[in-house]
C-alpha cells in the first residue's frame, strides 16, 4: 500500500497560503501608496500651478 504524503502536501498548502497572503499584502500596500500620492498632489495645487507656468 502506498504511503500518503500528508506532511508534504500540508507544507505545500501552507507555503501557497503564505505566498498568496504576501502578494495580497504587497498589492494592498502598493494601492495605499498610490492613494497617498494622489492625496498629496491634490493638497498642493500651488506647486502644480507653478510647475505648469
Amino acid at each position: 500500500m502506498a504511503k500518503n504524503q500528508y506532511s508534504y502536501e500540508k507544507r505545500r498548502r501552507e507555503l501557497a497560503k503564505k505566498k498568496k497572503k504576501e502578494e495580497k499584502r504587497l498589492k494592498k500596500q502598493q494601492r495605499q501608496s498610490e492613494e497617498n500620492e494622489d492625496v498629496t498632489e491634490d493638497n498642493n495645487p500651488e506647486e502644480t500651478q507653478e510647475a505648469t507656468e
